[in-house]
């Protein structure tokens, strides 16, 4: 995942996704055969020559000013997001040679963190790395979204339990959401934001192939080149304990460190009322030691889930963070 075929492949797929009429562009009924805009008529749209864009789509230029990025970025339609990326593509660092991938140092989790964590007793927390290696996770944050990996899996395991790995490869992760879809094209477009920022990272070369050869999905929309900030998103969820609930899930700390995601509901709302009813067993589980049994006593008292639905209990840890997610 080199910076300049990264930028041709962007450059070319975006380039396919866009028609001649969706752009007011004249065709005079003829056929094309490929989809999408011609070379041409994107360097037109952006101001450059045709041999200048077909130079750069090819990787043969690195010259590339940011005004002409821009220009290219608005003659494909690129939100602020995407544009950023084009950017991060095309950047050149002239003072320092390029070097083969290289495996990063292990990301860590601060004090200050950790102390966050344990204040945010009421609300679902986990501390997310550059690939979206889970760094840790308050009680409820782990029941949420992996109640059935064990709660020491990201500090015990040689390789802590991935987000992506999960949402792709791990059945109770990709049922507990109802837009499965929608939640994974988020986690590939958020990987390629990280991919353009950080094309030396050997680590995520690893994630990224091992999921391409392990997910059909997967490489399907990695090679759409859709590139998405997991910012804030709105996500409904079937969990097996308490049943439907709606979250927005919400970053709250964007840097080069571990990212904070937490998962907040609306006030008064039934969502709400679940992840109470979640916050309540996971600590009578802490307390009684067996999520099984917390799992049916609320049962028993409420009658099924939150949703008015029975659920099972949370399962155990299946296997390895490494291959069960």
């Amino acid at each position: 995942m080199n910076r300049k075929s990264q930028l041709g492949e962007f450059l070319q797929t975006r380039r396919s996704q866009l028609r001649p009429e969706d752009l007011h562009l004249p065709t005079y009924n003829e056929r094309r055969r490929v989809p999408g805009l011609r070379r041409e008529e994107l360097a037109l749209l952006a101001g450059v020559s045709s041999s200048y864009y077909t130079r750069l789509e090819q990787g043969q230029s690195q010259s590339a000013s940011p005004e002409v990025l821009d220009a290219i970025a608005r003659a494909l339609r690129l939100d602020e997001f995407e544009r950023r990326h084009l950017h991060d593509l095309a950047e050149v660092d002239r003072d320092r040679p390029r070097h083969r991938a290289r495996r990063p140092a292990p990301e860590r989790v601060s004090e200050a963190t950790r102390q966050l964590l344990d204040v945010l007793t009421d609300v679902p927390a986990i501390v997310l790395g550059l690939r979206g290696d889970v760094l840790a996770w308050n009680r409820l944050g782990h029941a949420l979204f992996a109640g059935h990996l064990d709660f020491g899996a990201p500090q015990a395991a040689a390789q802590p339990p991935n987000m992506a790995r999960l949402v792709f490869l791990d059945s109770h992760t990709r049922a507990l959401y109802a837009d499965w879809p929608g939640k994974a094209r988020a986690v590939v477009g958020n990987l390629r934001l990280v991919a353009g920022r950080h094309p030396e990272d050997a680590m995520l070369h690893a994630l990224v192939g091992e999921l391409s050869s392990r997910s059909r999905e997967f490489a399907t929309m990695w090679a759409d080149h859709r590139v998405r900030a997991c910012t804030a998103a709105s996500y409904e969820m079937r969990h097996p304990l308490v049943g439907a609930l709606t979250v927005i899930q919400q970053t709250l700390s964007h840097g080069p460190g571990p990212n904070v995601v937490v998962a907040t509901t609306e006030e008064g709302s039934p969502s709400r009322a679940a992840v109470t009813l979640l916050a309540q067993a996971t600590a009578e589980a802490t307390v009684l030691g067996s999520g099984s049994r917390t799992a049916r006593q609320v049962t028993a008292a409420t009658g099924g889930t939150a949703s008015g639905e029975a659920g099972p209990a949370v399962p155990g840890r299946s296997g390895p963070p490494a291959t069960a997610g």
